[in-house]
């Protein structure tokens, strides 16, 4: 599925134009960086906004968070975006919500700010892998099977990204710099977990705030449309080394 919104006016996404690249262009080892940032862009200039990685394991530590995490997810890609995935009790949820993944979520007050969820491209659960390896074996119709230029990695220095998203709450005051905390927390999250490398599937559009971030990424799959979105996939590199 096409994984981010950012809210202005109807709506704009987060992630920005990508170039076509061919087959040949994506063993580039010159991958963008996914935690560079600006040195005037902090990630928490009010001290108020808070980044939390939960997992199955350490889901009881922090009370409803992840509850109200998945509820956010709802009004997101339910009720804003009208996608066809399951629904309970208010949460939004798809067979890769399972232990093997990690949500990070962006939170102040108890609001939930933003959030993605990171999944290994190790992982299986019954017949499924992870969402872009399962696209090109044609279990998630309507994304295509040549979703990608190259074989979708299975590798544990790899993780995919989906699902992330900015609140229609967040003004545009302070949208870069919730988008620039949840970056940065998905960099850490996929390094602690020994990433060096994360893919998803992410909207074909222009956005300035990632130019503003000083972030890029290296698209590694045609453009698609689906239910008017138009997107493609995407290659990050992640810097472990942050301080």
């Amino acid at each position: 599925m096409p994984g981010a919104i950012e809210h202005s006016g109807s709506k704009s996404w987060v992630f920005p134009e990508l170039e076509p690249a061919t087959r040949g262009s994506v063993v580039s080892t010159h991958f963008p960086s996914l935690t560079r940032r600006p040195p005037d862009l902090a990630p928490e200039t009010d001290g108020r906004i808070h980044a939390t990685t939960i997992s199955f394991r350490t889901m009881s530590q922090f009370g409803d968070l992840l509850v109200s995490f998945m509820e956010a997810r709802k009004r997101v890609f339910i009720d804003q975006l009208n996608w066809d995935v399951p629904a309970v009790d208010g949460m939004e949820f798809d067979q890769y919500d399972t232990p093997y993944a990690r949500w990070v979520v962006i939170h102040e007050f108890g609001q939930i700010l933003g959030g993605v969820r990171l999944m290994p491209t190790t992982a299986r659960c019954g017949i499924y892998s992870y969402m872009l390896r399962d696209a090109q074996l044609g279990l998630l119709d309507p994304i295509p099977r040549d979703v990608l230029f190259l074989d979708a990695p299975v590798d544990q220095k790899v993780w995919e990204a989906s699902r992330l998203f900015i609140t229609e709450e967040v003004t545009a005051a302070r949208r870069a710099q919730v988008q620039g905390v949840l970056m940065k927390q998905m960099a850490i999250t996929a390094g602690e977990q020994g990433a060096t490398h994360v893919i998803g599937i992410v909207p074909a559009v222009f956005s300035r705030w990632l130019r503003r971030l000083e972030l890029a990424a290296v698209p590694v799959g045609r453009r698609f449309e689906i239910d008017g979105t138009r997107s493609q996939a995407a290659l990050f590199k992640v810097v472990q080394n942050l301080h």
